[in-house]
């Protein structure tokens, strides 16, 4: 029998199918293997002068570790000033922001999954230091940090890599979601993101992994299959303020879950994205930043498309269960 759940910090409506399905039907069936370099490859180590001058590095003796350059093919550009037009309808602001590539690594064929905490650390660390270099461009809005990885998620380089995006405007999709948890704040006096995840803690059936700062688990109401919610324990409105000891608990957290996604599912194709509020949102009682992981093992159909629901034939609480059973 099927039921329909509500997401209430995404405010979706899910139908999870009675019938459910097994986690071994979404497990790859072709496995793709990378060797460490490519020679076309422009992230690879020798190929540097086939993307823009580095804006940011972190390097031993060995060479660079991480690198961050501007996308050569950049959707918003840094050259122009933001501008506001109107006529009639029709509303316009010019397309300038910011938009940079972090190489996460020398090697080609890494994925978060396995690579050492270490170098997760420092890929965190690189997001941090990025992102408050973009809020100091008063131009810049609301920033986004994202990770594509393999064919399904959109992406066209199989180097491990991220992407970062300052924009001169907060999307409505952001704000819709920041005023839905200021009216449950306004409600209830609690943050539903904190009251979240002590709820999850509290029943534990979806939690994956619980390290010192840090849960993930797969929410009631997840969207698809596998949908992973990594909460900060830590209140706080924005990345920005998050501590070095917290950034080596994140770097393990997410290994490990990355890690049961990897060998659970035979290294799934994904997209992580980092959904945070502003360095000033940082203190708000209401919003509360975190990391979301989608798996590309499934597709919209054209009843998501026209009724901007969710249907999911697998339960949280049986997904959950199957990746906390993975051994890694």
């Amino acid at each position: 029998m099927s039921e329909l759940r509500l997401n209430l910090i995404t405010n979706d409506w899910v139908i999870m199918i009675g019938r459910e399905t097994s986690p071994r039907d979404y497990v790859v069936k072709e496995k793709r293997k990378l060797p460490e370099f490519v020679e076309s490859c422009p992230f690879c180590p020798g190929n540097e002068i086939y993307t823009p001058s580095e804006v940011y590095s972190i390097r031993d003796e060995k060479g660079w570790r991480i690198r961050v350059v501007p996308n050569k093919y950049a959707v918003l550009s840094g050259d122009m000033e933001k501008i506001r037009s109107e006529d009639g309808l029709r509303k316009t602001i010019t397309g300038t922001g910011l938009h940079e590539v972090i190489i996460e690594s020398p090697l080609h064929n890494l994925t978060t999954a396995i690579m050492p905490v270490s170098q997760i650390k420092d890929v965190l660390q690189t997001y941090k230091e990025r992102f408050l270099a973009f809020y100091s461009d008063r131009r810049i809005e609301h920033v986004i940090i994202f990770k594509n990885q393999g064919p399904l998620s959109g992406t066209t380089i199989q180097h491990p890599h991220s992407q970062i995006v300052g924009l001169p405007i907060v999307p409505f999709q952001i704000r819709e979601r920041t005023a839905k948890a200021m009216h449950f704040f306004d409600s209830t006096g609690e943050c539903i993101f904190c009251k979240t995840l002590d709820e999850e803690l509290s029943c534990s059936i979806r939690i994956i992994c619980n390290t010192e700062h840090f849960v993930s688990f797969i929410p009631y109401a997840s969207l698809s299959p596998f949908h992973i919610w990594i909460f900060p324990k830590r209140h706080s409105g924005s990345f920005a303020t998050i501590k070095e000891n917290e950034i080596w608990d994140l770097a393990f957290n997410l290994k490990s879950t990355m890690a049961k996604l990897y060998y659970g599912l035979e290294n799934p194709d994904f997209n992580l994205v980092l959904r945070s509020g502003s360095i000033a949102e940082s203190e708000l009682e209401y919003l509360h930043w975190y990391i979301s992981i989608v798996p590309r093992i499934v597709q919209a159909s054209g009843f998501e498309l026209g009724s901007g629901m969710y249907i999911n034939h697998l339960l949280p609480e049986v997904a959950s269960e199957f990746l906390r059973n993975i051994k890694v």
